[in-house]
């Protein structure tokens, strides 16, 4: 049951993180004309839609996923797949230019940073686990 919860919060942090980092990427953008300043509305919803997907997956699958990075990479996975059938290419902004393709390829590097983020948060919850398990065999 603990797994399930920390999957849970594991996949809505994520995408409350890339709805965020998307709604600030929009400051590097020249305009936000033509559907853009809507971008993070649209992240959060793929995000959620990732989210879903993801915790049936866990529900399938739950001895396999019980740590914070198993997770993160499991919403990774499956929001990188998503950007990808959406038509998001990351490498087309450096032929075309144009700042909706800055948009998408900052959507990737966001991920990343998603992902990033996760990674260091799992070493301090371990760190703290570890830390925990070690007070109790101490008393």
């Amino acid at each position: 049951m603990k797994n399930i919860f920390l999957s849970l919060m594991v996949f809505v942090v994520m995408s409350l993180l890339n709805a965020q980092f998307t709604d600030w990427s929009l400051v590097f953008t020249d305009g936000k004309s033509g559907g853009i300043a809507m971008a993070p509305i649209a992240v959060l919803l793929s995000g959620l839609m990732v989210s879903a997907i993801g915790f049936l997956t866990v529900l399938i699958f739950n001895k396999t996923y019980n740590t914070i990075l198993k997770n993160a990479f499991l919403f990774e996975i499956i929001y990188l797949f998503t950007l990808i059938i959406s038509g998001a290419n990351p490498f087309a902004y450096f032929t075309g230019g144009e700042e909706i393709l800055f948009l998408d390829f900052l959507l990737y590097l966001n991920s990343f940073f998603v992902l990033l983020m996760m990674f260091l948060i799992d070493r301090l919850y371990s760190k703290i686990n570890l830390a925990k398990s070690k007070n109790n065999v101490d008393q």
